[in-house]
Formats: C-alpha cells, structure tokens, sequence
C-alpha cells in the first residue's frame, strides 16, 4: 500500500471510530436509542444515511463492472432502481411513519407488522423476523466480500485481511453507537461517494479529450455497446427494472423513514435522497462506460483482462482512482468504496441486532427484557450476526452483484407487498399477511436454488407477485378486521394526509 493511500484510509477509518464513540457518549442509553435514534434523525442525515445504506459495494463495483461489460443496455438497473426509490419515498415513507409510531410505537418491521395486524400470535413477528436474520446475514456477507477485495485489488492485500479490517471497523462503531452512529457514519460516507463518483467520470472523459472522443472510442471499439438494447430481451429489461420493486421491502432503508425526526420532513429527505441517488448511480454508470474508452486508449492489456472477467471487470473504478490520480486522493477515492461497504454493513447488523433483541429476545425472555439487558442484547446480536457473515464471506463463491441480488429479492418479495398493502389496503388481514410473507420469501429462495428453465427471470418478479395475489386472496377469504383496526388505519391515513399539506 502506498504510504499516501495508507494516510488517506487510515483518516477515514479514524473518523469512523470518532463517530462510533461520539455516538456512544451521545444517546445509546437504552435499545430505542441504540436501535432507531429515538426518532430525532433530520432531513439530511435520513436522506444520506437512507441512499448510503442502500448503495453498498456494488455501487461503486458491480454497476460500474455490469456497464463495462453491458455497455448502455447495462443502464436498465440504475433506472428502475432510481424509480423505486423514488416511489418508496412518495407512497411508503410518510404512511411508515406514522403508522410505526400509531402502531404502539413500533421500532422494528417484525413488530409493526405484529402492532399493525393486532396478532397475538406472534406468527407475524417470528417469520419476519427469521426472514431478516436469513438474508441480512447473506446480504451483510456479500458487503464484508467487497470490502475483501477492495483491499486485495486495490493494496495488494491478502483477500483475508482486507475482510477482518473492514469488519472491525464497522463491528466497532456499530456496537458502540447503535443507530446514530450508523447514521452519522451514513451521511459523511454518502458525501464521500457523491464526491468520488462525480470526480471519476469527469476526469476521465477530460483524458479522453471529451464526450464525443469519448463516444467514439467506444464506437471503434464495439459500435454495439451503444445500443440501449444490446443483449437483452423484455424478460431481461423487465427484470432489470424489477430492482426497483426491492425498495418496499427493505428493512434497513425502511428504518430510516421509522426514525426521522417528523413525518413533514419526508418531502425534504425525498428530494435530497432521490438528487444523491441520480448523482451517484449516474456517476457509477458513467465510470463503467467512459472506462470501456480509456482501456482502449491506454491499456489494451488490462482491457483484455476485464473483457474476459466479470470478477476484474467490477475492479474498473478501483483500477481508475490509481491511474488517474495521486495516491493521497486515490486513497480517497478508494475509501468511497470502503465508505459504500461499512454502510451498508452497519445499517444491516443494526435491523439484524433490533430483529434478534426486540422481536425474538423480548418475544421469550419478556420477564428479563430490562433497558439495560435490552441495550446488552442489541450488542451482542450486533456481534453474533457479524461473526457468523465473516465465515460466510471466507469463500465467496458468487460476484458481489449475486450475492446482493439475491438478498435484495427476498427482501423485496417477502416485505414489500405487505409493507405497501399495510399501508394502502385496510382490509388485509394478519392471515394474508403471513401467506404472503410466506410465499414471497420462499418464492424467492426456490427459484434461487433449485435447478429450473426460467433462471433468465429476476426472483423478485414471481416472489413479489406471488406474495401480492397471495396476500390479497387470503385477506379476501378470512375474517375481515376489527373495528378497532380500521379505525387506527382511518386514524393514519388522515394524519399522514395532513402532514402533507403543512
């Protein structure tokens, strides 16, 4: 490692431990505060933490590789994920909040599901709550794999160390500052890819001479990388853009909406939340296609490398940040993707902690479930739940954009038709609910793995519509809700539509 890059990350990771103890000494007095901040976060802090906890490794590797390889056609991802998210803020974020907190205070999805449904059987909460453990500790692995092999193209590293320093680090401010120390981490390591992904593309298309130079490199090279539809078919397109439907289901996106400070500053957050997103999802596109240019301008060799591997073609921005710039500001750039992958990493050990203290823990041990053993519980669960995805993580086996694929559809199919029919549909019942949660979740792990014709087809299109039909028909043929039910959803619904009008 460079001694310039070593200065560079070495700040970084310093200013991420001064967050976690800051956070310690500043609100962890309780698991409410160690788990959603007390409901005090701001506008800004909601908006960064919410878009840095979503992007993780693969905004600054997958998508940057997938568009090197795909060409323009790769941009059907970006899209519908940045529709989405626009739509999760428009329809689910305002009701969430106040629904969370109408809904006897609930700090976690499980629980609000539980609240929402009136469900003394805990059905709802116990599935959901496994639902999480099984695919956060998945998705927390795949971050853990990127923040590996950051250090291992970038350094020179060996794989296995660059995994126990990116695990560390994040273990350690999350265990010590909870939920604001993860936001706060949040907003600095958004600010940090906003800036590395709007420097990258524009200092390469300036050594290319332009965007017309540019164009035209890559047109020398393969004209087909310019066609938007180059290799792909409607199931493809469709299922490209069926990222987007993961948005209304993931827990730790979600969280974010359950703790701003008030429901009027969603419409603030919406709009510095979706500006970040295009600002960073776009950069990481253009970093990928504008690299097809530079490769083939200057370095044939290592083109031909990444023409051959997907696995080094996901290296194109680390493989940037060292060509283009000084080492002091290549580190920094490099600590982007670090910044991308702790963020991620600590906003899901946090909802893995919450589900295992708050939805398991207090469901069986209520007579123990003290302040004080709750906020010991809430780190534990962030130790175990980090333990068990860096023996995950020893041997990836799949590329980053797999791993957080997967995870991401089984979120977005076991969550978020309920989440959006939670909110929407007064009718639907805990019965529904559960078969819907059910079949979603499942959906998507057969279709993952067990061998079949359709594999061309994203998981998250049959597992959401699945689960939607599901929940619908079961709700439609149980016992319709109670009086006490539909009058805390009228009771909502008007709330939230005041709120808007302020």
């Amino acid at each position: 490692m460079n001694t310039y890059e070593l200065i560079s990350i070495g700040l970084y990771i310093v200013i991420m431990v001064m967050i976690g103890i800051y956070s310690y000494r500043k609100s962890t007095s309780n698991s409410e505060e160690f788990l959603i901040g007390g409901r005090k976060m701001g506008a800004f802090v909601t908006a960064l933490s919410a878009g840095a906890a979503d992007m993780s490794g693969w905004l600054l590797m997958g998508l940057p590789g997938a568009m090197y390889i795909m060409g323009l056609s790769g941009a059907w991802l970006p899209i519908g994920l940045t529709i989405g998210a626009f739509l999760n803020y428009v329809i689910v974020a305002p009701r969430l909040r106040v629904y969370t907190e109408k809904a006897r205070n609930a700090i976690t999805l499980p629980v609000f599901f539980e609240n929402r449904f009136h469900d003394k059987s805990q059905l709802l909460k116990l599935v959901s709550s496994l639902f999480i453990l099984v695919f956060f500790t998945l998705y927390t692995s795949a971050g853990m794999v990127a923040g590996g092999r950051l250090f291992e193209s970038s350094f020179g590293m060996d794989y296995n160390v660059g995994l126990w320093v990116t695990s560390l680090v994040v273990v350690f401010y999350t265990f010590l500052g909870g939920f604001l120390a993860v936001s706060l981490t949040d907003a600095v390591q958004g600010t940090i890819m906003v800036i590395a992904l709007l420097l990258v593309p524009a200092v390469i298309v300036s050594q290319l001479g332009g965007v017309g130079d540019a164009v035209e490199t890559i047109r020398i090279k393969d004209a087909s990388y310019m066609d938007l539809w180059r290799g792909t078919t409607t199931i493809s397109i469709i299922s490209l853009l069926a990222w987007g439907l993961g948005y209304f289901g993931q827990p730790h996106i979600l969280v974010r909406f359950m703790a701003i400070d008030h429901v009027r500053d969603i419409k603030k957050a919406r709009h510095i939340g979706i500006t970040w997103m295009i600002a960073t999802v776009g950069g990481a596109v253009l970093v990928g296609f504008f690299g097809i240019a530079y490769l083939q301008q200057f370095d044939t060799a290592t083109m031909l490398q990444f023409d051959e591997s997907r696995a080094l073609a996901e290296t194109i921005f680390i493989y940037m940040a060292n060509a283009l710039f000084h080492p002091f500001i290549g580190g920094f750039l490099l600590s982007a993707i670090l910044a991308a992958v702790m963020s991620t990493i600590s906003s899901q050990l946090l909802v893995t902690s919450s589900s295992m203290t708050e939805d398991i823990y207090r469901t069986f041990f209520s007579s123990h479930a003290t302040p004080r053993n709750m906020l010991i519980m809430s780190r534990l669960s962030v130790l175990v739940v980090a333990v068990v995805s860096f023996l995950l993580a020893l041997n990836p086996k799949e590329s980053i954009l797999g791993l957080v694929g997967n995870a991401w559809a089984g979120f977005g199919a076991a969550f978020g038709p309920l989440v959006i029919l939670s909110l929407l549909w007064k009718r639907i019942t805990a019965a529904g609910a559960l078969s819907g949660m059910v079949v979603g979740g499942a959906t998507v792990l057969l279709w993952v793995y067990v061998p079949h014709v359709y594999k061309d087809v994203y998981e998250i299109i049959p597992g959401f519509l699945l689960s939607f039909l599901t929940t619908i028909v079961v709700s439609l043929l149980t016992k319709p809700v109670s009086d006490d039910i539909r009058r805390e959803f009228d009771e909502v619904r008007e709330e939230t539509a005041n709120a808007g009008k302020r």
